[in-house]
């Protein structure tokens, strides 16, 4: 996957966990920072994989087992999405923060994944990272370097670095729209992104179900069912011509 565009990007979409509201799939993370009704300090930090990769492992095979049942399908923001991105070839970026792969799914065709991905794993000795759909159990061999035992799984954990931040950066300096779909607008990544995007002169949006407290660092605010209002959004942005940015 190539993260070089001919031309800038003139629309940044960056989405969250607040999207994944449907069926057969719990959202990463939970309201008190747990998932499926784990703690994530006990699953999602380096040091639990070194305390416990048993445990790690199990965890996170479940997750990805979930994500790969048939029940769970894009939903109308993944595909407004991809819509955006074939009506406007070239023109936009989607980063997630998410770790499924229903942006793929649904069609969009670049996409970077701040938090890594699910279905796939690293190795930590070659540190290349590989698809990967099956369970994690500990003595698989790594697809490229050939040593066993030392899987990993493809996320990102608390307190590592994001992936894909300098691309997005690059895109928000000269983009035209920033938009930020079910993620916290006062916390990282929004807060920064938003941040650049204005210094661009960009119109900036966020899409969440209920306003958040405090103030708001985007100039204009949608609410409602992300599964309603960003269709709606994007149906307008398609329908408004050659340039609807301008």
């Amino acid at each position: 996957m190539s993260l070089l565009w001919p031309e800038p990007p003139r629309i940044v979409v960056l989405t969250g966990a607040g999207i994944l509201r449907g069926p057969g799939f719990t959202t990463f993370p939970g309201p008190q920072g747990e998932w499926a009704g784990v703690s994530l300090q006990e699953v999602a930090t380096p040091e639990a994989f070194a305390r416990d990769p048993a445990r790690v492992q199990a965890f996170y095979n479940a997750r990805r087992r979930q994500l790969l049942d048939p029940a769970v399908e894009p939903n109308p923001v993944h595909e407004a999405v991809a819509m955006l991105d074939v009506m406007r070839p070239g023109e936009v970026l989607l980063a997630t923060r998410n770790i499924d792969d229903l942006h793929e799914r649904a069609g969009s065709r670049t996409v970077i994944h701040l938090q890594g991905e699910l279905l796939k794993a690293r190795c930590l000795v070659c540190t290349r990272t590989v698809e990967w759909r099956g369970d994690l159990r500990g003595p698989e061999h790594c697809p490229i370097c050939g040593n066993a035992g030392h899987l990993r799984p493809g996320v990102v954990w608390i307190g590592e670095q994001p992936l894909g931040i300098a691309p997005v950066y690059r895109a928000l300096a000269s983009c035209k729209l920033f938009v930020a779909i079910g993620t916290p607008a006062a916390t990282e990544p929004a807060a920064g992104f938003v941040v650049e995007a204005r210094r661009a002169g960009a119109r900036t949006v966020e899409f969440n179900a209920e306003p958040a407290y405090g103030n708001s660092p985007f100039a204009e605010h949608i609410h409602g069912l992300v599964t309603e209002t960003v269709p709606a959004y994007v149906a307008q942005l398609i329908a408004a011509g050659a340039d609807p940015l301008s």
